[in-house]
């Protein structure tokens, strides 16, 4: 889904361009990724794989993150940022002001950053704890709200799912998990 390279954290020596927020068009998130790319801005569209149920069939499937956004990043003082509101797949850049995009914390970005691959997949977390509540997000538990139980040596994770009525011990590997909330 994500065909995009990660963008670097320190685009050149010492200069740390700002990140913005775009709003994308229904269904345009590629043609605007393209598009952005050609005009020489940096993206971010982190992204996680998901089980989706489709004709009564289990279906790996990639999702943004955050649906309908992407993340950019340029140089407000090179690049003439009202044309990325007008680039095809693009909406509008947020922005609170009429004057200025919005400014997206460059910490928030690059925390982001490190939470996902080179190709922009967010990876699990690290750190999983017993008692802490998590969603199932691929399998055939897939959606579904539990707790963990208890962590074992080899990747997998039991936890405690509401079946039928019933808590039942199910065990996950750890990359199918998400921190609920």
């Amino acid at each position: 889904m994500n065909e995009i390279a990660f963008p670097a954290l320190d685009p050149g020596p010492g200069l740390m361009l700002p990140w913005f927020l775009v709003q994308l068009k229904p269904n345009a998130e590629a043609i605007a990724k393209r598009n952005l790319l050609q005009q020489g801005i940096q993206i971010f569209a982190p992204f996680q794989e998901v089980t989706a149920r489709k004709a009564r069939k289990l279906v790996q499937t990639c999702k943004l993150v955050f649906p309908g956004y992407l993340f950019v990043s340029f140089d407000l003082h090179t690049v003439r940022w009202r044309t990325v509101n007008s680039t095809t797949g693009v909406s509008r850049l947020v922005s609170f002001v009429e004057d200025r995009p919005a400014q997206v914390p460059f910490r928030l970005v690059s925390n982001l950053m490190r939470r996902c691959d080179p190709a922009g997949k967010l990876l699990p977390p690290r750190f999983l704890h017993d008692g802490d509540t998590v969603r199932v997000t691929n399998g055939p538990f897939a959606d579904f709200i539990g707790t963990v139980e208890q962590m074992a040596p080899d990747q997998r994770i039991w936890v405690l799912l509401d079946i039928l009525g019933k808590s039942t011990r199910v065990a996950i590997r750890s990359a199918d998990l998400r921190l609920a909330g």
